[in-house]
């Protein structure tokens, strides 16, 4: 009887100390990174801390997870590299979806389509077409999508190609006559030119690219989670809303940010999930 006794609450511990483990795990801090120079997805917020469609995006998805947000606010050159060190979870920063990068991470479904601006002080002369940029210089953030696409253009365009740490960095070069253009994102830009009279939109380069959130390759169910999380924003309207919130406009119909894409994953890219799955949302 004593070690039946005994064997029941020995069995009971396992039980309790399991399924306290399993709670605590499932409220371990999501971490992820931004770049918080990069307006409006992430930039500084009056008062201290940081504000951006990215930032309340993570922000919601934390949420629908059920799990506390550790946010890091660092250079975007240095947010994939921690998230193949284990560093992060996933990325909040806007990421593009090459099929480069797709062969190195798993990538959820797009949130937003991205395409490649130019932006210039205002009154520059218009830019019809890239040669016309031969022998100027163009800034970009370092380790962004729109660096290794200036970069791999260089021999071609004839331009220079100038690398900065901060988006804000990459800008004020423009601003103060030691570049001639900035190549960003189009939504990126065009905050930039609404907030500063001294510059305006110039060349437009249409890319058919997303931006989504990348993780580790073994991190196959995070992925599901993450983007089950994301489709049930776009069915639900919380997607619209933050774009109307940060960008001014409502999405498009038939854009990322308000389509549901079947499987999981980018469609077309390394790492897609044709398998069928439905969004659980609650």
């Amino acid at each position: 009887m004593t070690d039946r006794l005994t064997r029941t609450t020995w069995a009971a511990t396992i039980a309790i100390t399991l399924l306290a483990a399993g709670s605590a795990l499932a409220q371990a801090p999501l971490k992820t990174a931004v770049d918080g120079t990069f307006a409006p997805h992430a930039m500084p917020k009056l008062g201290g801390g940081t504000e951006g469609f990215n930032i309340d995006l993570a922000t919601e998805i934390a949420k629908r997870l059920k799990r506390p947000l550790d946010l890091t606010v660092t250079q975007f050159s240095g947010i994939l590299p921690a998230l193949q060190a284990g560093t992060l979870d996933f990325v909040a920063a806007p990421t593009t979806v090459t099929k480069e990068r797709a062969e190195n991470l798993l990538f959820t479904e797009g949130y937003l389509n991205t395409d490649f601006q130019f932006l210039v002080k205002k009154g520059s002369p218009k830019v019809a077409k890239l040669e016309e940029l031969k022998g100027k210089v163009v800034t970009v953030n370092k380790g962004s999508a729109y660096d290794s696409w200036a970069r791999g253009l260089e021999g071609q365009t004839g331009w220079v190609v100038e690398s900065f740490g901060t988006q804000s960095d990459a800008v004020q070069a423009v601003l103060s006559g030691r570049a001639f253009a900035n190549i960003t994102g189009n939504t990126v830009a065009a905050w930039a030119a609404k907030q500063n009279p001294q510059l305006e939109l110039s060349y437009l380069h249409s890319t058919g690219l997303v931006w989504a959130s990348p993780l580790r390759k073994d991190s196959t169910a995070m992925r599901v989670e993450i983007e089950n999380a994301i489709e049930c924003m776009k069915l639900d309207g919380t997607m619209a809303t933050l774009h109307e919130k940060w960008f001014g406009t409502k999405p498009a119909p038939g854009s990322a940010a308000v389509t549901v894409f079947p499987g999981t994953g980018v469609p077309g890219m390394p790492g897609y999930d044709p398998t069928p799955r439905a969004p659980a949302c609650g």
